[in-house]
């Protein structure tokens, strides 16, 4: 049993329970190496028994540390202690999709939209890197408050064997988004992922999940069996466009579903596009083999019936030969007539139209001559020359040898043979697709990947913390790249970009120009403990901030402690007043004087007494 004030692997203090699974307890703890609020997530007991699914989860946790994106959850360490097995991942203070969902039910259009955008660039990005997720689901994705979404649990989905249906609650949840091919126990791969981002796709417009059922074998036979409702018909207001990107990636046969998530992603991307939202609902290309509704079955007929058949059409033929045998004589003697008519007529048009029509032309037909590699006003001259017509717009089209601006090719074919007259469309090229790669070093990064991304180009980003800025080494500034200047670039391909990111740390407060309101608010805005201690002291004005107990430009943690001390007043010890006699006692004064007078003396007449003695 884990407890508060418990420390895992002697690093990793527990502060409270932040969830709880069928697979593992999940703790917020404190990092007291780095100083910093970690989540901590132990493995239950049943699993941290198999030695085989440790040895599993080890390897793909290690695995999938690796990973680094900003809508992944980051992974920081891996191990075990005294036999609870246990990850480190970076605390995301948010909640997950499946809370968003049971609150709110079906989110915005627009929502949707956003939040698929970077769970694709999540998964995309760890396809990269042939890492397969395998159990995305809600659960498995935290939102912020800013809308941010991070993906969890790749070393534990990894590591889990999907074909198990039973058991865990864990498992049950997950089969709701289970693709087919998992389901019938053929194991998963990148496209398992795509059916399962649909299926989630499906449920944050809808705020109900496709396929129910009493348990999971049922869930997962409906996940094989049934085809995925129409969300259209749920709710009329959205596009066809969206229903599309839905439907290609829960398609029940993967060779119908998305290539890549990227793929995915580009559809995402343009669904709201005015010239997309009323295209034509999506009919797959390959047969959905495992869909009871699209197997269509031959009419099958009995033996019996087809020699009943049979014999009646015998008889029906019979009787009509009976019939035909009577009148055949004189059917033969109309063929004969009719054929006489009709060869007469032959050889009459036939002479009309030698001697009547002698000079009637042929039709004239032209090749398309080859106009490659011309510029437009070349090719327009050369087959205006041949009688054709040229459209007036022309068409753009990406070419790896033809130079920007010239002809790459016509609609109509080269080289196919029309009417003269024909109208032509030239098609010249827009240049290489994609870009030549420049030495971005020193550049900003924003400014980079924009550019990067217009082209088509994916863009992995790291970043290498800084504590302060010089000449040569601002925030944000790229310090390396992946991919050596002159290469080129086609859409689809990456490219891994680190930059500077400046670590803005803690200021020195005793510099004179901070009060404890300031600090307060430095406080609120970095989620910051503040501790104000006065001490006393005559030497500088009161509320000078005298000690701070974080180093001036040491890291900020969020949820930790600052400490100030703070300078007040020295309190005041008044002196006790002499007491002043009345004016009525002066005789009194006067004789008591006199009288320590006499005892002195006599003191000393006493003394020289003894000392003559």
């Amino acid at each position: 049993m884990i407890i508060k004030g418990q420390k895992i692997n002697d690093r990793y203090q527990i502060i409270r329970t932040i969830g709880e699974g069928g697979m593992a307890n999940v703790y917020l703890a404190y990092d007291t190496i780095l100083d910093r609020n970690v989540a901590v997530k132990i493995l239950r007991g049943d699993l941290a028994d198999d030695e085989k699914f440790v040895r599993r989860f080890q390897r793909e946790a290690i695995a999938a540390s690796s990973l680094s994106h900003p809508n992944i959850v980051e992974m920081y360490d891996v191990g075990d202690d005294e036999g609870k097995y246990f990850i480190v991942m970076e605390y995301v203070d948010g909640k997950t999709l499946k809370s968003l969902i049971k609150k709110r039910g079906a989110l915005t259009l627009s929502e949707v939209i956003d939040i698929m955008l970077q769970l694709t660039s999540a998964i995309s990005c760890a396809h990269d890197s042939y890492i397969i997720h395998r159990d995305i689901k809600p659960q498995n994705v935290m939102i912020l408050e800013d809308g941010r979404v991070k993906v969890m649990d790749f070393g534990i989905a990894m590591a889990l064997n999907s074909n198990e249906l039973t058991q865990t609650n864990s498992v049950m949840g997950s089969v709701h988004y289970l693709p087919p091919e998992q389901a019938n126990g053929k194991g998963s791969t990148m496209k398992s992922d795509i059916y399962s981002l649909g299926i989630l796709m499906f449920e944050l417009l809808t705020g109900k999940l496709p396929f129910k059922g009493d348990n999971a074998v049922e869930i997962a036979i409906k996940q094989m069996k049934e085809a995925i409702p129409s969300v259209c018909k749920i709710n009329p207001n959205i596009p066809q466009s969206v229903e599309n990107v839905i439907l290609k990636a829960c398609a029940k046969n993967p060779k119908n579903r998305y290539e890549s998530v990227k793929e995915m992603r580009e559809d995402i991307e343009k669904c709201m596009d005015p010239e997309h939202q009323f295209e034509e609902r999506y009919v797959y290309k390959f047969p959905e083999q495992d869909l009871e509704d699209t197997k269509v079955m031959p009419p099958i007929k009995e033996e019996k019936n087809e020699m009943e058949e049979k014999e009646k059409v015998e008889e029906e033929v019979k009787t009509t030969e009976i019939e035909e045998s009577k009148d055949k004589k004189k059917k033969n003697k109309m063929i004969i007539i009719i054929t006489a008519i009709v060869v007469a007529l032959i050889i009459l048009v036939s002479a009309l139209t030698i001697f009547l029509f002698p000079k009637k032309k042929k039709v004239i037909e032209v090749k398309i001559p080859n106009v490659n590699d011309m510029t437009v006003e070349q090719a327009e001259e050369i087959l205006k020359k041949d009688g054709f017509e040229i459209a007036e717009e022309v068409e753009e089209e990406y070419d790896d040898t033809i130079e920007v601006g010239k002809v790459i090719k016509t609609s109509p074919a080269i080289n196919k043979v029309v009417k003269p007259g024909t109208k032509i469309t030239l098609i010249i090229s827009k240049g290489k697709e994609g870009l030549e790669v420049k030495d971005y070093t020193k550049m900003n990064f924003e400014d980079v990947k924009k550019e990067l991304e217009e082209a088509g180009i994916e863009v992995k980003e790291n970043f290498e913390e800084i504590s302060e800025e010089t000449d040569d080494l601002k925030d944000g500034m790229i310090t390396k790249q992946d991919v050596e200047e002159g290469t080129y670039l086609k859409k689809g391909d990456t490219i891994s970009l680190t930059y500077a990111r400046l670590v803005e740390g803690y200021p020195d407060f005793t510099d004179g120009t901070w009060n404890t309101e300031s600090i307060r608010e430095f406080c609120t805005n970095n989620n910051l403990y503040l501790t104000l201690r006065e001490k006393e002291d005559a030497t500088v004005e009161p509320g000078t901030i005298l000690t701070q107990n974080r180093e001036p430009k040491s890291k900020i943690y969020k949820n930790t402690s600052l400490v100030i001390e703070v300078a007040k007043k020295p309190a005041v010890v008044e002196k006790p007043k002499p007491e002043t006699p009345d004016e009525g006692d002066d005789s009194n004064t006067g004789n008591n004087d006199d009288k320590e007078n006499n005892d002195n003396k006599n003191n000393n007449t006493g003394n020289n007494d003894n000392n003559k003695e």
